[in-house]
Order: structure tokens, then sequence, then C-alpha cells
């Protein structure tokens, strides 16, 4: 099956060099650019405030090359004298003089040359920590998830799972959107700028050490494409994936997803339950949103369940997971709980009942690391 636009959008990949670029969370900060500005504004302000201090004394000052000490000498004074150059062609003569630049000139010499090193140094300090904080974070990151696209879908995916247990450090964001990076990283998430289409983005991203990978993209053919190359980079990660149209989904299967959600038609299903019952669409709001109220969540069976029914679990269990297979709990091929099969449960969220499913273990499958 051919996608709409997916012929235009290969031949943008192949004819420009897409940009990228990772953002780790970081606390607000006022932008470089204007913290250098700010800087040589009260640099000026030192030198300003010096050359009136000297040119207010100027009877003090003697000036080799003869003549009094006017308001240029007052600057030329002040500048040579902060930048510790010190020509010495103007000097204090009087006590009042040399003691005002034992109290004030020299504190403002020092106050001076700690705004202009610190500056320079910041400036060249700046890249060595952001590539050490990289590294490092490249280092220590695995088994993460990866969320491409961080639109409505990619927004609310990543806070239902974040509402079951993972932390926001073990979450990086895919978007080529540099203000929608910036707003994952401003909710404490990492965040890559760039086409996630394209294999070096995602290894950006470290997707080929990653657990899981939520692909919410706004374009089902783009979606088709990431699903793709994120499945060649990492054969072992679960891959979800949403698509806009359902005709799509078995092409989304087919590219290497193991889930595929349709987000009109679960939109439109939810609608139509709700006008048919809105307390029934209303329980089901309440079942997919994680972390209140009544949670759909999976677990295994545990001990003391083994060889019962799924109606004598203390749980109210939905569906009974076998092997490969998903089966309702009244399926007679469910017969009696093994310790093997997993449940699908709704229980009442309470700060007893913290459960991941995120984290479960998956069966061993082959990596490409």
């Amino acid at each position: 099956m051919k996608l709409p636009g997916q012929d235009a959008i290969a031949r943008q990949a192949d004819e420009h060099l897409v940009t990228h670029r990772v953002s780790l969370p970081r606390k607000v900060v006022e932008h470089p650019f204007r913290q250098v500005a700010k800087r040589l504004s009260i640099a000026v302000l030192v030198l300003v405030v010096t050359a009136l201090i000297v040119w207010a004394d100027r009877d003090g000052y003697n000036d080799n090359a003869g003549g009094g000490v006017d308001l240029l000498d007052a600057f030329y004074y002040a500048t040579v004298t902060l930048s510790t150059t010190g020509y010495g062609d103007i000097a204090p003569a009087s006590d009042a003089a040399r003691l005002t630049n034992i109290l004030i000139i020299t504190p403002l010499r020092v106050l001076f040359l700690i705004i202009l090193v610190g500056t320079t140094l910041e400036a060249l300090t700046e890249r060595t920590r952001e590539e050490w904080r990289l590294t490092r974070w490249r280092s220590t990151l695995r088994d993460h998830t990866v969320v491409i696209g961080f639109g409505t879908k990619g927004r609310s995916a990543i806070r239902t799972v974040c509402a079951t247990g993972l932390k926001k450090e073990q979450v990086v964001v895919v978007d080529p959107s540099s203000k929608v990076v910036d707003a994952a990283t401003a909710e404490g998430y990492a965040g890559i700028v760039g086409d996630a289409t394209r294999s070096e983005v995602l290894k950006r991203a470290e997707v080929h050490k990653a657990h899981q990978i939520i692909i919410a993209t706004q374009r089902d053919d783009t979606a088709v494409l990431v699903t793709l190359t994120a499945r060649q980079l990492n054969r072992g990660a679960k891959i979800v994936a949403a698509v806009r149209e359902e005709e799509n989904a078995p092409l989304l299967k087919q590219s290497g997803a193991d889930a595929v959600i349709t987000s009109a038609s679960a939109a439109g299903r939810l609608l139509g339950l709700s006008v048919l019952s809105p307390s029934a669409g209303m329980v089901m709001e309440d079942l997919i949103q994680q972390g209140t109220g009544l949670d759909l969540v999976e677990r295994p069976v545990v001990k003391a369940e083994v060889g019962k029914k799924p109606r004598e679990v203390a749980d109210l269990v939905v569906s009974v997971i076998r092997g490969h297979r998903v089966l309702g709990y009244d399926d007679p091929a469910v017969g009696r709980l093994e310790l093997t099969d997993r449940l699908i449960t709704i229980v009442r969220k309470t700060p007893a009942t913290q459960v991941a499913p995120d984290i479960r273990p998956m069966p061993p499958m082959p990596r490409n690391n």
C-alpha cells in the first residue's frame, strides 16, 4: 500500500540534511546573549563611575603631559587603570586622590576584572560542560522510553505512563519543532530536535537501548517510516504507534509495531458510547486515565491464585494473557489460572496500589546494540 505524500517525504529526506540537537531538562535561565549584554553594561557603568570619581577630584591628579585633568583624561585614566594597563602618565598626587584609589578605584578595578574574566570563562566552559553532561546522559541511559511526537497524543501517552511510576528522567522526546522540544524539557523530559524518520536522529535518542517506543506523529505515512527505522535499530523494543486512518493500521503492524491505536476511531467510539450512555462514557474515560479512580492494569498471577478461576480472584479480572493469546475472563479456554498467566484487572487507584505495567519483565528477544 502506498501512502499519500510518501514519495515527497523520501525526496525531502534525500535532498536536505536535517539538523538535530539534544536538549536535556534544565532550570529556566536567562538567554546567553542577554547575560553577556547585562555584564557588559555593568562593566561600562563601572568605567563611567570611575571616570566621574577621578574627574570630581581632578585637582588631586598630576598629568605628566602638562595641563589639568579634564573629562577625557578622567576616562583615559579610568580605562587604563581598570584594565590594569597603567601607563603612569596620569597619577594621583594628593593624599585624598590616593586614598580614593585605595578605597574606591581598586575595588572597582577588581569588580571590572571579575565581570570580564567571568564572562569569558563562562563562555569557554559552557560548551565543555554541556558536552560532558550529554556524554554522561548517554552512558547512563538504559531501558528508557522514546516518544516520537510531543503533540496532544504523545503528551497524553507519556503522562499516562509516568502516572504508573515511570520517572521523567527515563523519557526522551523526539520532535522536529524546537518549541515543542523546549516545552518537553520544561516538563522534565530530555528532548531531541530532528526528523525521526532519519536513523541518526533516533540514534541520538539512544533508540537502540530503549525498552519501549511510542510513535505519535501527525501523519500516518510518517508513522510508518518512523516505525520501520525504529524497528531496524531495535529488534526487541516494544513499539506502540497511533494512526489516524484505520486502513493504515495493518501497514503499521507489518512495519514492526507491536500495537496500533486508531486515534480517530477510538475517539469516535468513545463519543458514541457517551451518546448511548453518558455514565458508561464516564467510566471508560476514568479507565483510560491512569493514576486516578479506576485503573486498568496488567499483573502476573500470584501463587495463591494458581488453580482458581478468574471470577474467584479478589481483583476484577477482565482478561487473561496466556502465551501470546488474550482470553476473556469467561472464555472456556482459560479454565483455571496458571502461574505463567498474566491478568488484566480493574483496580481502584490508591497510594497502596502502585502498579507500573511498563516495567514488567519482557520475554527475551534478540536486540541490536
